[in-house]
């Protein structure tokens, strides 16, 4: 080799060693983030002392929960309402109070004489406790019933029947009892309980059926 030429040799290795150095850094400085403080691929870069390194330009409106969380303002924490208080409990109405039914068969010798319709004393006194009786009620009816006995023709007995029927419940209306509240029936004598063949069948026969249908008051 001529050594004319060594100076071009030595440039251009002086050359490709210069752009060999160029093109390999030893370091890159981290990039700074816009949230004012320094960060890496890791995420923020910090200090020995753990904390967040800032850029130049960092202001405390920059300061974020992972480096400066004392800086942010206080967040109110979210109760939830109080729940509603219980309703009340609905008690069921009480039931209806049982309809009180009290019937009594009154024999027509006691109310009444022989082939009479004309209540008698001793059968005054009878009705005065079944008007008591009714009155300590809330009264809805009172049914009376003449019955009589095969003595004479049906249609007669059933006339007799149903007068004594109608003589009880103006007794009944005199003391005090609602006209609209006593309904009466004569059935004569379709209706007997004993033999009519005997006296004393004939007896039972003849008679005045009552019933007091009413309810009491629950205390």
């Amino acid at each position: 080799m001529r050594i004319s030429a060594l100076p071009s040799l030595l440039s251009a290795a002086a050359l490709t060693l210069t752009f060999s150095v160029t093109a390999s850094p030893v370091f890159a400085q981290a990039p700074a983030a816009s949230n004012g403080y320094v960060q890496s691929s890791g995420g923020s870069v910090r200090s020995g002392s753990g904390t967040c390194v800032r850029t130049g330009y960092w202001t405390p409106q920059m300061a974020t929960e992972e480096c400066d969380p004392d800086l942010l303002p206080k967040k109110t924490p979210v109760t939830a309402p109080p729940p509603p208080p219980p309703a009340p409990a609905v008690q069921a109405p009480p039931p209806p109070p049982r309809p009180i039914v009290e019937k009594v068969s009154l024999r027509g010798d006691t109310l009444f004489d022989f082939d009479k319709s004309v209540v008698k004393p001793e059968g005054k006194a009878v009705l005065d406790k079944l008007v008591d009786q009714a009155k300590a009620l809330n009264l809805e009816v009172i049914v009376a019933v003449g019955h009589a006995d095969s003595v004479g023709t049906d249609a007669y007995n059933q006339k007799l029947s149903e007068r004594r029927a109608a003589a009880v419940k103006a007794y009944l209306v005199s003391k005090g009892i609602a006209a609209n509240r006593v309904y009466t029936e004569g059935k004569g004598e379709k209706s007997p309980v004993a033999d009519n063949k005997t006296k004393e069948g004939r007896a039972k026969n003849r008679r005045v059926e009552i019933e007091v249908v009413g309810t009491r008051n629950l205390k």
